[in-house]
């Protein structure tokens, strides 16, 4: 509806004034709370602030006076460790490369610093991350938090290259901690949960920057698995996805090159095999034995997948744009194969609705208290979910055999294991909620989903 002169006039007049009120009445204005999400929509929140401070010295401030308190990164964990109904951090404003030693090749890095932030300005410094995981949306904070990883049985996850962090506890200490300072903060803080403090800087163990090359092909699962010991052994990185409701799988084998060529990765994500995965469940769902063929056939015939040869941050990583929940456990790696032999013949024979595949990874042990690797080399064995599509019924029926096979899961992934559970799988898990209690004995970083998982009520 259009205004009239006179009305402009009035409503200008009242916009004028309010700007001459004093200050402090304008001040009392309420502020607009904004919502958080994460990445695939799954989690949120009304926080009553969502801060970022501009140094150090403030972000100390916000914890002291906050009476609950929940740091962020890019919202790409699924499970409830962010949502909160007190204060929303963000270490955003907090990026980037504080300092490195060219000698031992370590570098002290911001906490907010995104993955996908870090290649060029290591590599510039003469330093590369030992292994990535296969998305770099996470920050480097959050990474370690959860222990996130890529695969390769030499490897372990981001948490295991962390040689010192400096950590904000609930009165507003700040904490450098390492091998020898603070030794047990340190061990417990390499995977906290969020749960500990604010991790604001962390040390990385690095090597020398290096040239990667990805091989990708498609072949049967059965075939794969039955190969599984060499292809493990004789490749640096060695990852597969098997596709459900079909007969095959992508391999991804990725190697230490020397070779100065460099064959890019194709512009773009993967949205468009996912679209053909999507439409074959859609239309042949309702026939098992026809939607396994087109399965096979699209996966051998109509989807390509090039080598690449690039620096290793530009191959590890993938533009992951089709938006997902998922829900990851790790097992003894002996288990690996026949884990995900009964995921697979699960899905078939109940035809679970799902069209995204599974992922098959490998992790080396480390001895972190609460990280899923601990004292156990392992095999990580990921299931998804569309975003658009309810994940609830579909991880309800998976779920219960990552339990058979003495699975932990991935704290930053969805599952449903509380403490009574969760306890028993971790050999170190009084540790790490000592640690916790001394630290911050009120709950100042817990939120209800911590309480949980750390039987706090």
């Amino acid at each position: 509806m259009a205004l009239t002169r006179r009305e402009w006039l009035k409503a200008a007049g009242l916009l004028g004034a309010a700007a001459l009120l004093p200050k402090a009445l304008r001040a009392q204005a309420p502020e607009r709370i904004v919502a958080w999400r994460n990445w695939s929509g799954a989690q949120s929140c009304m926080p009553a602030a969502r801060l970022a401070p501009a140094t150090e010295e403030a972000l100390v401030a916000v914890v002291r006076d906050a009476p609950s308190i929940r740091a962020v990164g890019s919202g790409h964990s699924f499970s409830a460790l962010v949502p909160t109904d007190g204060t929303l951090v963000s270490l955003g404003n907090l990026s980037g490369i504080i300092s490195h030693d060219a000698d031992q090749l370590q570098a002290e890095i911001w906490g907010g610093t995104p993955m996908s932030q870090l290649g060029e300005p290591l590599k510039a410094i003469g330093q590369a991350l030992p292994n990535m995981a296969d998305i770099d949306y996470q920050t480097l904070a959050g990474a370690i938090a959860t222990s996130t990883h890529g695969t390769g049985a030499k490897y372990g996850s981001y948490s295991s290259n962390v040689v010192g962090l400096r950590i904000v506890t609930a009165n507003g200490d700040v904490l450098d901690c390492d091998a020898n300072a603070h030794p047990d903060v340190f061990n417990a803080a390499r995977v906290s949960l969020g749960a500990l403090g604010v991790v604001t800087r962390i040390r990385l163990q690095n090597r020398k920057p290096f040239r990667l090359r990805r091989h990708e092909w498609v072949q049967e699962t059965d075939a794969l698995l039955e190969d599984l010991p060499r292809l493990v052994r004789e490749n640096d990185h060695f990852e597969l996805e098997a596709v459900l409701h079909s007969d095959i799988a992508l391999a991804s084998a990725m190697n230490e090159t020397t070779d100065p060529t460099t064959l890019a990765k194709e512009a773009g994500g993967d949205g468009d095999k996912f679209d053909t995965l999507r439409d074959i469940n859609t239309k042949w769902r309702g026939s098992p034995r026809v939607q396994a063929l087109m399965l096979n056939v699209a996966g051998k015939h109509l989807m390509s997948f090039p080598d690449v040869r690039d620096d290793s941050y530009k191959v590890f990583a993938n533009v992951r744009d089709v938006r997902f929940n998922e829900m990851e456990y790790s097992i003894p790696a002996e288990a690996g194969p026949a884990c995900l032999r009964e995921i697979l013949n699960k899905v078939r024979e109940e035809n679970l609705d799902c069209f995204f595949p599974v992922e098959y990874r490998y992790v080396k042990a480390d001895d972190i208290p609460l990280s899923m690797f601990q004292g156990r080399d392992s095999c990580s064995i990921s299931v998804h979910q569309y975003y658009e599509m309810d994940y609830h019924a579909f991880f309800a029926q998976i779920e219960p055999i990552f339990w058979k096979y003495d699975g932990r899961p991935h704290w930053g992934k969805l599952h449903s294991l509380n403490a009574r559970l969760l306890q028993p799988l971790y050999p170190r898990w009084k540790e790490f909620l000592e640690v916790r209690e001394a630290l911050d004995p009120q709950g100042k970083f817990l939120n209800a989903h911590l309480r949980s998982v750390f039987g706090l009520g």
